[in-house]
């Protein structure tokens, strides 16, 4: 068990949970005089248990700016008895329904440990579509798994979902039906589907073999191209692992660059410890979102000032930042254009920000325009839809550096047996 160490100021009070029982338990955030930011916490039953939630690479201050801490006597019932409740500050940008539990792979990591047999009818699942409508309003729906692919009447689902209405829908996806059955890939398009959330963890084999199990960057080469051809959206989502690819996210960049306009944007998911994972974490493995900014900041030359925080949850739950490709491949930040202030009641804002960025634009002329700094407005707002990228994170919670106060704060929402939670909470599993 960790001993307490003697660290500096207290940020602010929040609570957490045990890693080992789940209990609620309060929690503080200190600061270290390197600028690290500490998450300390201690359970009556278990003792004292310590995690960085930010290195200090990145001014924690100002990142956080605007943030309000968690208010006494609040969360004292997350995320034991979670469903959307009065307590709960932010709507439904994007609701996920788990559509199987089988899967075509067994990766390392898994936050929904797919590869069981269980998934739901699909008349239960289009009760469930319904019900999201009914409770999140016109949400992004995310259909999600195991590997929701392996389902034939995914596109069938698409078409409801659209239909009931979901503003957009997206599949959460390997990639590995996509690239070998493209008339089941046609189904989708034709079903209306808007955005392929394609698992993609870098640029080369053995990374996919590390954390998939099976080389597979061909195959992921080979779904891109069925999906671009049939003018799907496509987002690239890479699980970052230190000692796996974190030394691969420029090349990552340049590829995603070089597969525009397919391919719209990539969406990093720093590695959390839920589900299924291959051992206990200890602090060496935990990679915060200032690593990540810092990592793709010195790996591309992008400056740290066009991350923006999230723009509808916490702060320290992710980034956005938008780019126009330029014709050698290089990046010219566009994030102080498109930032919005705004933190909320944002969950439509954000939903259409989403959209905007990760579907595939109407296809169109290219103007006459000059694509140079002194462009003219058409040719911008031509290079905006079709030459640019868009870069994202999301870092999710486990039950080592669960912050109440973030998941007060999430507006990514699961549909579990009727009720409506936030991500963290749905899938948080003991960690020790």
């Amino acid at each position: 068990m960790p001993r307490k160490p003697d660290v500096g100021a207290v940020l602010r009070e929040t609570r957490s949970v045990c890693p080992v029982c789940l209990k609620n338990i309060p929690a503080v955030l200190y600061t270290e005089d390197t600028g690290r930011i500490i998450l300390q916490k201690t359970c009556p039953d278990h003792g004292f248990f310590s995690v960085p939630v930010w290195q200090g690479l990145v001014d924690f201050d100002r990142w956080t700016q605007g943030s309000e801490p968690l208010p006494p006597g609040s969360g004292l019932s997350c995320p034991e008895n979670c469903g959307i409740c009065s307590e709960h500050e932010i709507g439904t940008c994007c609701a996920l329904l788990e559509v199987t539990k089988r899967c075509n792979l067994r990766c390392t990591y898994c936050f929904a440990d797919g590869g069981g047999e269980d998934e739901l009818s699909f008349e239960e699942l289009k009760a469930a579509v319904e019900s999201i409508v009914c409770q999140c309003g016109s949400p992004l729906l995310q259909l999600s798994g195991g590997e929701p692919t392996l389902r034939d009447d995914l596109p069938a689902l698409v078409r409801f979902a659209k239909e009931a209405g979901c503003s957009y829908v997206q599949v959460n996806t390997n990639g590995i039906r996509l690239a070998e059955d493209p008339a089941y890939t046609e189904a989708l398009a034709r079903a209306g589907l808007d955005i392929v959330f394609l698992q993609f963890d870098g640029t080369r084999d053995d990374i996919y073999e590390n954390l998939r199990g099976h080389p597979l960057l061909q195959t992921k080469l080979e779904a891109i191209r069925v999906c671009s051809d049939l003018r799907m959206g496509i987002t690239l989502v890479p699980t970052v692992v230190k000692g796996v690819n974190e030394n691969n996210l420029g090349e990552l960049i340049s590829l995603a660059c070089s597969l525009a306009p397919g391919v719209r944007g990539i969406h990093f998911q720093p590695v959390s410890f839920f589900g299924r994972v291959p051992h206990a974490p200890g602090e060496e493995d935990r990679y915060t979102l200032d690593q990540l900014m810092a990592d793709i900041s010195d790996q591309t030359g992008i400056p740290l000032d066009s991350f923006m925080p999230s723009r509808c949850d916490h702060p320290l739950c992710g980034f956005h930042a938008s780019f126009l490709i330029n014709s050698d491949g290089s990046l010219k930040s566009l994030s102080s254009i498109t930032h919005s202030a705004s933190s909320r009641g944002c969950e439509r804002d954000n939903r259409e920000y989403v959209a905007r960025h990760w579907r595939r634009p109407p296809e169109e002329s290219v103007p006459s325009g000059s694509f140079s700094d002194e462009m003219d407005f058409d040719t911008f707002l031509y290079r905006l839809r079709h030459q640019s990228l868009t870069l994202s994170a999301m870092a999710f919670q486990d039950a080592m550096n669960l912050n109440i106060e973030r998941l007060h704060r999430c507006s990514l929402h699961v549909y579990d047996n009727g009720k409506i939670k936030p991500f963290c909470a749905k899938y948080i599993t003991p960690v020790l």
